[in-house]
């Protein structure tokens, strides 16, 4: 089962954990110095906030998966509507390690594709893993999909 992702850049982490823990009725699964986490069951979303990022407002949404059959189901329904697609493979961010993939709407509204493979104790690594020669494409500025040439980390630091 599918659980929606939305992320969202703030100015004032305290102000907004407060303000989310009460809308929410629940403390943030995960809290950290730039970033908090939500993982409601009721609607099921994988809410996240954090200082790292441009503008305050929406600063992408996505698709977190339960496995790796999910993810592959998105990455061939994005195919199939011919959709150019980032292929981030496996990476860090967010306190997490997961395998991930990029598509921009048409509007150039960013949605993250993931399967959360582990929890790590920092916003992101250099690499994707200890073999891999490239840096994070999680954070290096990237095009994601249509329209072509929007850039969607290249200002900014959130990244998942």
């Amino acid at each position: 089962m599918k659980r929606f992702h939305v992320h969202v850049h703030v100015e004032d982490l305290a102000q907004s954990i407060a303000f989310y823990s009460k809308l929410f009725a629940e403390q943030p699964t995960r809290s950290e110095s730039d970033y908090a986490k939500w993982m409601l069951d009721d609607p099921r979303i994988n809410f996240a906030i954090s200082t790292r990022g441009g503008t305050p407002g929406v600063d992408h949404l996505g698709f977190q998966t339960d496995s790796e059959e999910e993810l592959a189901e998105l990455k061939a329904r994005a195919d199939a509507a011919d959709m150019l697609i980032a292929d981030s493979g496996e990476t860090t961010c967010c306190y997490a390690r997961s395998e991930k993939h990029w598509v921009t709407d048409p509007q150039g509204v960013a949605w993250e594709h993931f399967h959360t493979l582990a929890d790590i104790p920092v916003f992101s690594e250099k690499t994707a893993s200890p073999a891999a020669a490239e840096p994070n494409a999680c954070c290096t500025p990237t095009v994601r999909g249509k329209p072509i040439g929007i850039p969607v980390a290249a200002d900014r630091s959130s990244c998942c």
